[in-house]
């Protein structure tokens, strides 16, 4: 590109110090392109590219997009991304330093090692939002120790109750009496899953057995195995229609993958046949191994008793979201949302639930082939998706979980849901205090593809680096989403044009998505520092998210619940003040709004805002109607 405009590099530049060069490079763009600004780049990419918020397509031409100079490409100015960050150094909030979270979202798992209140108050710190409880291994006791200690976190929220002791506790709970955290709660359940059976000569609960490569193996679903006990050469599985759904030449993973067994025959024509197939290689069995059958398709139920158990016990603690693991079809998140109703009108009776208040929203986790062959209509269904890695890269070839994974995402961004990317996104780090490449390369790719939401496993639930894993996480966000805003935005107007077709296909023409187009458009020309949203259902907010400013969404909630279903969505910080929408007059809540978003640290004097608010009809002539409005910080 200097060659271009300077011609061939004399021999005397090409002896100067690469830093030197590089330098004298920078300075002549600067010199020939005046100084041109990336932001001032990408929004001549948004108006040409996409004609503002929603317009058509044009053309750029490479002078616009392809040849910026280097003075606006800010990788190369390698800044640290810490210093945009809200914890700083340390983990205390700085009074005088503007608040820049970052817009997507992180998901941590809370186990063991990080459910303690010193560490999890920590987490809260650095950046967690959402809680994820996995109810494949948590017992009732730790997860109420954990809920409780998150709700005894300070969040950001604290600064509006500077002067609560950490002490004030409710009585009958436990938590906070102030409202300090609004981070919400995920709970993820087991799912319906295959298994082997107990060992023959298992009686420690340890023991297992070696299998050959090239040995026989011969699965079988009848009782009488069942009851006899596994061997190396006869395994029981506890799904009676493994031979309808298996055929020759099929692969049968047992844990995880460790033992790769092919099959050679099935007896279809019997009520409960067997399967016989050969081993690819050889490893060790333990009893009640998972069992994985890659390209099959089955019609396990979306819920098992297990799961039942654990969704109606977190209703009655509240949880925000049910991750329903395995889902396969959009029946399975049907069912899974009449239970939920179901329960509430039992917990009702019994005085544990307020009839009215929101049931929990279910993320749909894709884990299988029979999930992607229906994803359209899971997703429909579906309040949000989980892209669950791990259980897929063992169902479907391994090099294709990154396709699945920007496909998913791009039909989420369209359909204007939120979308978790999960699984060893930070792995290393459960026993090391630095990330590998791949990975930090990984949590980047996940931002650029439009992901509202990445997640943390192991790393936090079990790893000896629970906080730094989940700082680490943030800061590489935030040096994806400065690189988007200042340097490439194509990522963030794709998913905004994938939104819009999708509005156009739903004929989506009503009020709030005119607002929220508007409200975008209009902090993007003003350079707006935050959009502040008024909202009592959360609708507004999600609608604004689906357009992905860059700028946060600072959404005034009348409760904690809705507040709390909205921190999956990017961009959206909800804050929980119930006399804004009730103790205010409408005339006033703009100015309120904008002096609490100034309390809170994310905008100062001279900043433009813009203020979005559905407003009631002032006569039985008008309906009620949804406005938009500017001003600059006082």
């Amino acid at each position: 590109h200097a060659r271009r405009h300077s011609g061939t590099p004399s021999s005397a530049s090409r002896s100067q110090p690469l830093h030197t060069l590089l330098a004298t490079m920078m300075h002549a763009h600067r010199t020939l392109r005046g100084g041109a600004t990336a932001l001032r780049t990408a929004r001549s990419t948004l108006s040409t590219s996409v004609g503002g918020v929603g317009g058509t397509a044009a053309s750029t031409s490479p002078d616009q997009c392809d040849h910026r100079p280097f003075s606006s490409r800010s990788s190369f100015d390698l800044p640290d991304p810490r210093s945009f960050m809200s914890y700083q150094s340390t983990l205390d909030y700085a009074d005088a330093q503007k608040w820049n979270p970052q817009l997507s979202k992180i998901v941590a798992t809370i186990g063991p090692t990080s459910e303690q209140l010193p560490v999890l108050k920590d987490i809260v710190r650095s950046g967690m939002r959402v809680m994820r409880l996995n109810f494949s291994h948590a017992t009732v006791e730790e997860v109420e120790l954990r809920m409780k200690n998150l709700r005894l976190s300070k969040g950001r929220h604290s600064i509006f109750h500077p002067d609560a002791p950490d002490e004030a506790t409710e009585a009958s709970t436990g938590e906070s009496s102030v409202h300090r955290n609004v981070r919400a709660v995920l709970l993820d359940t087991r799912g319906p899953e295959l298994r082997t059976g107990k060992l023959a000569e298992d009686t420690s609960g340890h023991e297992t057995v070696h299998i050959d490569a090239g040995s026989t193996v011969t699965l079988c679903t009848t009782d009488a195995v069942r009851d006899s006990g596994s061997t190396a050469s006869e395994l029981y599985i506890d799904y009676p229609k493994l031979h309808k759904c298996l055929v020759p030449g099929m692969k049968v993973l047992l844990d995880d993958g460790a033992i790769i067994l092919t099959v050679t025959e099935v007896e279809s024509d019997k009520e409960s046949g067997n399967v016989t197939c050969v081993a690819d290689n050889s490893g060790e069995i333990r009893s009640r191994a998972g069992v994985n059958l890659p390209g099959a398709e089955t019609d396990l139920p979306a819920m098992s008793a297990k799961d039942r158990v654990d969704i109606k016990y977190g209703m009655t603690k509240d949880v925000d979201y049910v991750a329903a693991s395995f889902i396969q079809n959009a029946e399975g998140v049907r069912e899974i949302k009449a239970y939920m109703e179901q329960c509430a009108e039992e917990l009702a009776a019994e005085g544990q639930w307020e009839l009215g208040r929101p049931l929990p929203l279910v993320i749909s986790k894709i884990e299988s082939v029979s999930g992607l062959n229906h994803f359209d209509a899971i997703l429909k269904e579906s309040d949000g998706i989980m892209v669950a890695r791990g259980d897929l890269g063992v169902e479907i070839p391994i090099q294709q979980v990154t396709n699945a994974q920007k496909e998913m995402v791009a039909e989420c961004n369209a359909a204007g849901k939120p979308v978790i990317v999960a699984t060893q996104m930070l792995e290393s780090m459960a026993k090391n205090p630095r990330p590998t490449r791949a990975e930090v390369a990984d949590v980047t790719n996940a931002i650029y593809d439009g992901a509202d939401c990445v997640m943390l496993s192991g790393e936090t639930a079990k790893g000896k680096y629970p906080v730094q894993v989940v700082q680490t996480m943030n800061e590489i966000i935030a040096s994806a989403e400065r690189f988007t805003k200042h340097s490439m935005p194509g990522p963030n107007l794709v998913a905004r044009e994938r939104f819009v077709r999708g509005q156009a296909e739903r004929g989506d023409k009503g009020v709030d998505a005119a607002v929220a187009k508007a409200a975008v458009t209009a902090a993007e020309e003003r350079d707006a520092a935050v959009i502040v949203v008024l909202t009592s259902q959360g609708i507004l907010p999600r609608m604004i998210s689906a357009y992905r400013p860059n700028v946060p969404i600072l959404a005034f909630c009348p409760t904690a619940k809705v507040a709390r279903q909205l921190m999956l969505h990017r961009g959206v910080h909800p804050i929980h003040i119930p006399d804004l929408l009730t103790d205010v007059t409408e005339a006033k809540r703009p100015a309120r709004a904008i002096q609490h978003a100034k309390q809170f640290g994310m905008v100062r004097e001279g900043d433009n805002v813009v203020v979005v608010t559905r407003e009631t009809a002032c006569d039985e002539l008008t309906t009620d109607f949804a406005s938009m409005k500017i001003a600059t910080v006082p």
